[in-house]
């Protein structure tokens, strides 16, 4: 989405589940607008997380108009029957993307084409890559033929529906997801206490939200040598996404077993 869209809305890393909440990318031009909406990736619920996730997921499949099915090189099936059965009844047109074809050669790249084919016989299938913008442009012709004409859903200045804290807690949870090992980034979550924009610079204060008090100290790391490197590295990325100068305290406290309350889940945005 974030090459479709043209901006760094949605945070990658290497792990699965990086993406939790749905994120709208909108891109207006003079004759069209078109809204992504990213999702999380399709997981067999383990936590109440992952139910929510799930449902970012079902309600973004019932609204499409076009369903972008994306997968890669490295992946061999899709691991939520249920999902690829919906998919293969749906009435809407699907275009299957196998990212990452940067990183295979072109016997595995044509083996998961003909895979996807057989999988998803109604489906367009196109071997693309996202970071080399490869097999991009014909994706957005696809997209541009199929979509149907409706008045704009958002404001043509809008490029998300999301509010600049969502982004802010997004940078940094992504750097730790790229920092952190094993449980650690999967039992994290950001909350942005403060926010506020000063002429040529913005002070944030964030609160990293942990399930135990062992992860807390791996967060924080020795002499608060983890916690700075997190904080430093999003503190220039959100300096790129904001254009002006940021300053940037980071907190790290426990709420225990966040994951699986309901309660909680609702009031850091589930």
């Amino acid at each position: 989405m974030n090459q479709l869209v043209g901006e760094k809305l949605s945070i990658v890393s290497s792990k699965a589940q990086t993406t939790r909440h749905r994120i709208l990318g909108i891109v207006n031009e003079e004759d069209y607008q078109i809204v992504f909406s990213d999702t999380p990736g399709v997981v067999n619920a383990a936590y109440k997380l992952h139910e929510n996730m799930m449902e970012y997921v079902n309600a973004s499949i019932s609204d499409a108009d076009v369903l972008l099915f994306m997968t890669d090189t490295f992946e061999n099936e899709m691991n939520h029957k249920e999902t690829l059965e919906r998919i293969q009844r749906l009435k809407v047109p699907v275009l299957c993307l196998i990212n990452k074809i940067d990183n295979s050669d072109q016997t595995k790249v044509m083996e998961r084409v003909v895979y996807w084919q057989e999988k998803l016989p109604n489906a367009k299938v196109y071997a693309v890559s996202a970071l080399h913008k490869f097999n991009i442009e014909a994706v957005w012709e696809e997209i541009l033929a199929l979509i149907p004409e409706s008045p704009p859903y958002y404001d043509k200045e809008e490029i998300s529906d999301r509010p600049m804290r969502f982004f802010i807690s997004e940078i940094i949870r992504e750097k730790i997801f790229i920092h952190c090992q094993k449980e650690i980034p999967y039992s994290t979550q950001v909350e942005v206490e403060e926010y506020k924009e000063e002429p040529g610079l913005t002070r944030i204060r964030a609160n990293i939200i942990v399930e135990r008090d062992s992860q807390r100290g791996i967060i924080i790391g020795r002499g608060g040598e983890m916690l700075k490197r997190i904080g430093r590295e999003a503190r220039l990325d959100m300096e790129k996404f904001l254009e002006t100068k940021v300053f940037l305290e980071n907190y790290v406290k426990v709420d225990k077993d966040w994951r699986h309350s309901d309660a909680k889940l609702k009031k850091y945005g589930y």
